[in-house]
């Protein structure tokens, strides 16, 4: 496979080569999902860089250093490889050495998972620096990274899927492009030539809302109304199947004071259907309940079938310590709340996800679960969600986000 400039987009050719003959300190590459713009800015880092500078240090972020290795490096890799590029990488060490025509350099990777990352950049010399999916890293990260730029003529490159517009990349990177000498480049399905039409199509029926203006449309916007708000009760919620299951999982949200909720699934022909759940507010109850008495009434709710693993609530230390120790197979549920709603949202409307009728709770919250804006930061309102909760890590942890296809570029073979 060989690539050429003129299979690119216009936008993504921007994206390329954008430095050559310019004076701007970064360039900003946002917009939808599979629109090229991560490809594109990727190849068009290395090509600067190999072009501008030789045995110098780069970094390669991404919200941790195996979504790098997963979802950049390698297209990068072919693509780089495909015009004569020499590159060499070792995973375990996250290093990417690159050669071309006698120069060679080094690009760090690097996760930005969370505010403690920022101790792992600290204190490396950088000529430059690649931030993939810049919204999903803190502040305090994406700022000491930039700050490790300082070899002359350095330049920072930024991609992302839009967020809300109480973000602060959008607020202080965005809205202020021109002020901070930075080039933005905004990406649409359309600026991808790759792109199959069926993919498109394939999208703009998945997403729905807040996150199909983000993804399909690329617009910055903010959260507001009903989370699911694709989800017609009456149309969706189907009576539960008879007969034994392929596999059965338990989730968990739990609550003292607050209500725990408790859900049984059952995956039949790859469909996980909510078969039946357990609801208690000790609120409303007059009652809190112990960590044994929620145990036992878990076990009732599995009524003795074969259950794989509870998946549970990661700051129920306490329970999850006591459902161990009675034999359970137990789960810490993962808890990244935009990402578990966008991938719940998602196995709801392809009908991978089903809620069955008798699960009376989980269908009254998912009617009233809200998008609220407090003090700048988007989250989903405290009330009535604890099946949404307990759902959520059920999705994200035993579902899992199905691998996204590699956004595809026209190459000559």
């Amino acid at each position: 496979m060989s690539l050429r400039l003129e299979q690119f987009s216009p936008k993504q050719r921007q994206a390329l080569l954008w430095w050559s003959g310019t004076d701007y300190d970064a360039v900003i590459c946002d917009g939808a999902i599979r629109s090229g713009k991560t490809f594109a800015a990727g190849l068009g880092f290395v090509l600067w860089a190999m072009s501008r500078f030789d045995a110098q240090q780069f970094g390669i972020c991404g919200k941790t250093r195996g979504a790098v290795l997963r979802n950049l490096i390698p297209g990068m890799i072919r693509g780089l490889q495909s015009i004569g590029f020499a590159c060499d990488l070792k995973s375990s060490q996250g290093l990417m050495t690159v050669r071309f025509r006698g120069k060679e350099n080094r690009f760090w990777l690097f996760g930005g998972r969370d505010e403690a990352a920022a101790s792992y950049i600290q204190g490396i010399t950088l000529a430059g620096v690649l931030l993939d999916e810049v919204v999903l890293m803190p502040k305090s990260f994406v700022e000491q990274a930039i700050a490790r730029c300082s070899v002359e003529g350095s330049r920072l490159w930024f991609t992302c899927n839009p967020a809300g517009t109480a973000h602060w990349f959008y607020r202080e990177w965005i809205c202020r492009a021109q002020e901070r000498n930075a080039l933005y480049l905004h990406f649409t399905m359309e600026d991808n030539p790759g792109l199959d039409q069926r993919i498109c199509e394939r999208y703009r029926r998945l997403y729905s809302g807040v996150f199909y203006r983000r993804f399909v449309l690329g617009e910055w916007v903010a959260a507001e109304g009903r989370v699911y708000d694709f989800y017609d009760v009456d149309a969706m919620a189907v009576k539960a199947p008879s007969g034994t299951m392929e596999r059965y999982v338990i989730s968990v949200d739990y609550g003292t004071r607050n209500p725990a909720s408790f859900g049984l699934w059952g995956l039949r022909e790859e469909v996980w259907y909510r078969l039946r759940e357990y609801y208690w507010d000790a609120r409303k109850e007059g009652q809190q309940k112990t960590d044994q008495e929620y145990a036992d009434d878990l076990r009732e709710l599995a009524g003795g079938l074969n259950i794989d693993c509870v998946v549970v609530d990661p700051s129920a230390a306490s329970f999850i310590e006591l459902l161990r120790r009675e034999g359970w197979s137990v789960k810490k549920a993962k808890n990244d709340v935009l990402s578990g709603i966008r991938l719940t949202a998602r196995l709801l409307r392809e009908g991978k996800l089903v809620l069955c009728e008798g699960c009376v709770d989980c269908l009254r919250e998912i009617q009233v679960y809200t998008w609220e804006d407090r003090s700048g930061k988007e989250q989903v309102r405290k009330e009535c969600d604890h099946a949404m909760d307990e759902m959520r890590y059920f999705a994200a942890t035993v579902v899992g986000e199905r691998k996204e296809e590699f956004v595809a570029v026209a190459a000559v073979r």
